[in-house]
């Protein structure tokens, strides 16, 4: 059932702050879903495309089309699957159309969505699986046995749902064939779920322990997508791009919810081609796409000529999920002449907190962007507040370094039982994001905010967050190593790139840099193994047994520098 049913009070100070948030005019998301489809202005404008290059694959939903599809999924997973408001429904699965129609079917009904990244290891999956009392689990039909091979492990899961390209193997073919009859209605909107039950549990990596499951509600949901479309200023005529993965906050909210929250559409891509990317902005009359530092990398090397294409209808980017080097904006921005729209958010926040604003001229967007040490991540947006505190919780005066902390509407409901971890992320009144930073104001007084450092010590590849610890396991467990550390270090492409400083055992040979990256390789995907690995005899603990992972990145960041722009490959 919904965490929000007993939220301890430092939870409940961080999120309802007077004043903060009007309420939201539905009553349930299916009312909102409701308000959506059956408008008569909508109906027939296209909600969804998606789009699959590599398979020639190109689907488009109108509103009204979408709703039906919906309602269609929403009565086979209430009738056949047997789900029910506060179930858990899990997703192992690449962005689809029919991840989308899953995702909002689940949500009109009252059941939570877990999204796990398909590129995870089984450990991993499981551990999400059972951890969030997931009752059913929709996985991609290459993923089947995998996920069978769990199920003796995990007693609450009691159903296993599997999609290919043509939609559910086993269930409503809504694109072709015979259809289920639709027993749910969204005329029964007034019985559903309110907005502050659960909507999403992402799992996000812990530094020190097993991952976090961040619950989301209905309402954390709406109300960032209210801001980021109000700071945009979204609208019907506004076509976003997903080529962000779903199975992450940004793909989900920026480019899923927002849309249709602001009566707009959505270009849904399998996946990130740069070969593909400028054509389909221009195809499709995209307004706007939001990626990861590491994608505008990706487009600088591709160096298409865009002449070709026309992109008048195109505004540009929203960039965060990663660290933005001032190198990169300034080129993409001197190369493509399309401004980078600079913001910061995590999966506690729902997604987006702030962004650069959109009313600087192109000389202050460039002070913003390149005049200090980090791209400015931008100003607070409505429904949430952001301050920089000491570790007193003391509120600290520009310039000063602190942790940026943030308050309001769009913060979770908390960490799915950890109570120790919400202990410690909500203290003050405030959500504590672990991260360093502090803040400038404009001559309107607005501030301006950067990030320093990370406190919690996540490397974050391409946008991804990645839990170094799990890469020391891996590391630690080859019989030839006495320790190991994983630690970031700065990369063009990735923004983070991974490697790791290893203490051989004494008496016998020690391994090599290649015997030890295979060993990596045959536990981990490629975006988590080491691409460098460097060895020493001392062990940086300190007093206390704990290791010094910052001190280590910063000895090694001289050694590791010439490997800023090396393409490394599997």
């Amino acid at each position: 059932m919904s965490p929000l049913i007993d939220v301890p009070d430092h939870i409940t100070q961080a999120r309802k702050v007077e004043g903060l948030c009007p309420p939201l005019p539905w009553i349930s998301f299916a009312d909102f879903f409701k308000s959506r489809v059956y408008d008569r202005a909508l109906v027939n404008r296209t909600f969804l495309i998606y789009c699959d290059d590599d398979r020639a694959l190109r689907y488009t939903y109108s509103y009204a089309e979408f709703g039906t599809v919906v309602q269609l999924v929403a009565t086979f997973l209430h009738d056949q699957v047997g789900l029910r408001r506060g179930d858990r429904l899990a997703t192992i699965l690449f962005n689809h159309d029919v991840t989308v129609v899953l995702y909002f079917a689940a949500w009109v009904l009252g059941i939570t969505i877990v999204p796990i990244n398909v590129e995870e290891p089984t450990e991993k999956k499981c551990y999400i699986l059972e951890h969030s009392e997931a009752t059913a689990v929709c996985c991609w039909h290459s993923l089947l046995e995998e996920v069978k091979g769990l199920q003796h492990e995990l007693p609450a899961l009691r159903h296993v749902i599997v999609l290919n390209d043509d939609g559910f193997v086993e269930g409503p073919k809504h694109r072709a064939g015979p259809k289920v009859g639709v027993s749910f209605s969204l005329e029964t909107a007034h019985h559903a779920p309110g907005l502050d039950e659960e909507a999403l549990i992402v799992y996000t990596s812990g530094t020190t322990g097993p991952p976090k499951g961040v619950v989301l509600t209905m309402e954390n949901l709406l109300l960032d997508a209210d801001a980021i479309a109000d700071w945009h200023q979204f609208g019907t005529d506004d076509r976003l791009m997903c080529v962000l993965p779903m199975h992450h906050v940004n793909g989900t909210v920026v480019t899923l919810v927002t849309p249709f929250y602001c009566k707009g559409s959505v270009v849904l891509n399998r996946k990130f081609k740069s070969g593909t990317f400028w054509r389909k902005l221009h195809e499709e009359r995209v307004t706007c796409v939001s990626v990861v530092p590491t994608l505008l990398e990706f487009l600088l090397d591709t160096n298409e000529d865009l002449n070709a294409y026309k992109l008048d209808h195109f505004g540009g980017f929203i960039c965060g999920a990663g660290p933005l080097l001032k190198d990169t904006a300034i080129r993409f921005e001197d190369r493509f002449d399309f401004p980078i729209r600079h913001g910061y958010g995590l999966s506690e926040t729902t997604c987006y907190s702030c962004f650069l604003p959109n009313d600087l001229s192109r000389d202050e967007h460039r002070h913003w962007i390149g005049d200090y040490e980090f791209p400015s991540i931008g100003v607070p947006l409505r429904h949430n507040e952001m301050a920089i505190l000491d570790g007193d919780g003391q509120l600290l005066p520009e310039m000063a370094r602190g942790e940026i902390c943030i308050r309001g509407g769009t913060v979770c409901a908390g960490y799915f039982k950890r109570d120790d971890a919400n202990e410690t992320a909500f203290q003050w009144g405030w959500f504590r994001s672990g991260d360093e930073g502090f803040y400038v104001r404009d001559k309107l007084g607005r501030p301006f905010f950067f990030i320093s450092g990370r406190l919690k010590e996540l490397i974050i590849r391409g946008g991804v967050n990645i839990a170094p610890l799990e890469i020391d396991e891996v590391l630690r467990s080859h019989p030839l190593v006495r320790f190991a550390m994983t630690v970031p270090f700065e990369h063009r492409y990735y923004g983070d790139e991974i490697a790791a400083y290893v203490v051989p055992r004494e008496g016998v040979a020690p391994p090599t840099e290649d015997e030890l990256l295979a060993h990596c390789r045959r536990r981990l995907p490629f975006s988590k193994c080491p691409k460098v690995i460097r060895f020493g005899q001392e062990i940086p603990y300190t007093s206390t047994g704990k290791p010094k992972r910052l001190e280590l990145k910063t000895r090694l960041a001289p050694l590791l520098a010439t490997y800023r722009y090396h393409q490394f490959r599997v």
